[in-house]
This record gives C-alpha cells, sequence and structure tokens, in this order.
C-alpha cells in the first residue's frame, strides 16, 4: 500500500508544480487553491509512505516521478523542447524508480 500512496503522492507533486508555474506567483486563484491542495495532498502521501518506506528511497521516488510527469506534461503541452536525449534521460529517470523498487 505505501508503494501505491508513494506514486500517486508523486503524480500530485507533479499536479502542484505544474499549478505553482500557472498560478503567476501565486496571484491566481484557481491555479493557487489546486497548488496548495496538491501540495499537502502529496506531503501527506510522501509522509505516509515514509512510515513503512526508507526516507532515502520514499523521496527519490517521489521527486523522480513528480519531475519526469513534469517534464513530460510540459513536452506535451509545448512548453518545452522535446529532443531524444531529454526522452531517453527521463526513461533512465524512470528505470531508476523501477530498480529502486525491485532492490526495495
Amino acid at each position: 500500500m505505501s508503494w501505491l500512496v508513494l506514486v500517486l503522492s508523486g503524480m500530485l507533486e507533479a499536479v502542484w508544480a505544474t499549478a505553482l508555474g500557472r498560478s503567476d506567483g501565486l496571484t491566481r486563484p484557481v491555479p493557487t487553491a489546486v497548488f496548495l491542495v496538491a501540495l499537502a495532498s502529496s506531503m501527506a502521501g510522501l509522509a505516509y509512505a515514509m512510515r513503512e518506506l526508507p526516507v532515502g528511497t520514499s523521496y527519490v521516488v517521489w521527486v523522480g516521478i513528480g519531475a519526469v510527469l513534469t517534464v513530460v506534461y510540459a513536452m506535451v503541452t509545448g512548453l518545452e523542447a522535446v529532443s531524444v536525449v531529454k526522452v531517453l534521460l527521463l526513461l533512465g529517470i524512470v528505470g531508476c524508480i523501477v530498480g529502486l523498487k525491485i532492490v526495495h
């Protein structure tokens, strides 16, 4: 259960990071509200997962999932350029996350 919550929390990290970028310095109400709710939920899920999983592993997985999804979303929406090298590096991060799950 902790792994599932950790993955969902990592996904919420991408939501709050994207919402923070769209909040225009926390001046736009809807993106700011999404940011605050997603941030609180993401942190709560990370804290829950850390009750059973090592802190280092939990944090790396949480950040990795959030970072990859944030960049992928930016690429899909055209906010960030897509390149073969970037995609391969993102796949490397995903591979490391899967590896941490396997060795746990």
